[in-house]
């Protein structure tokens, strides 16, 4: 069985390498998110069918734009929507 000692050297270079590898995932998870989001982008981010996106904007419970033959949802009407289904769970 072999021992490996670790020094205060060796605990401030992972400490390092620790915060470095923090902020760069924080940096990426803070990346601008788009305004409008297209019909798989939406679904995604709500986990839900084509079926069930195309009930919540027939039934008016999610806005949306269309231009041309495409639908568009606005990010922050999702981030509400799953905001507040959420707080009607808990």
């Amino acid at each position: 069985m072999s021992v490996e000692l670790i020094t205060k050297e060796d605990l401030e270079i992972f400490r390092q390498s620790l915060l470095a590898d923090i902020k760069s995932l924080l940096g990426k998870s803070s990346q601008q998110v788009k305004e409008w989001l297209k019909p798989a982008e939406a679904r995604k981010l709500l986990g839900i069918s084509a079926g069930t996106l195309l009930t919540l904007r027939a039934t008016g419970k999610l806005t949306y734009s269309r231009i041309g033959g495409t639908y568009y949802y606005r990010y922050q009407d999702i981030h509400n929507m799953l905001v507040n289904a959420s707080n009607s769970h808990g």
